[in-house]
């Protein structure tokens, strides 16, 4: 059975979705099955895609909704939201 889960997380860290998160991100997701999108507004990005990301343009403060879908999706969004709760590893 396939499941779909939906997070909303804030980007918290200083330089927001730049190219060192974008990728932590990507990485993240090959670790999982499931198919994640990542949506700011308009915009969507998959989550195997580095410029994908960088494309939404996420700055400090803004809201991220992530979709997960597949038979992982509920240990992937503890993940991904995770990894945002840490501020991508980051000192700000």
């Amino acid at each position: 059975m396939t499941h779909i889960i939906c997070r909303q997380v804030i980007i918290k860290n200083k330089l927001g979705l730049h190219a060192r998160a974008a990728t932590k991100l990507v990485q993240l997701n090959q670790e999982f099955t499931s198919h994640v999108i990542l949506k700011q507004g308009e915009k969507t990005a998959s989550a195997d895609s580095v410029l994908g990301l960088l494309l939404l343009e996420s700055a400090k403060g803004k809201t991220i909704d992530i979709e997960i879908e597949g038979e992982d999706a509920e240990d992937a969004a503890e993940a991904f939201v995770a990894l945002f709760e840490r501020r991508f590893d980051e000192e700000e």
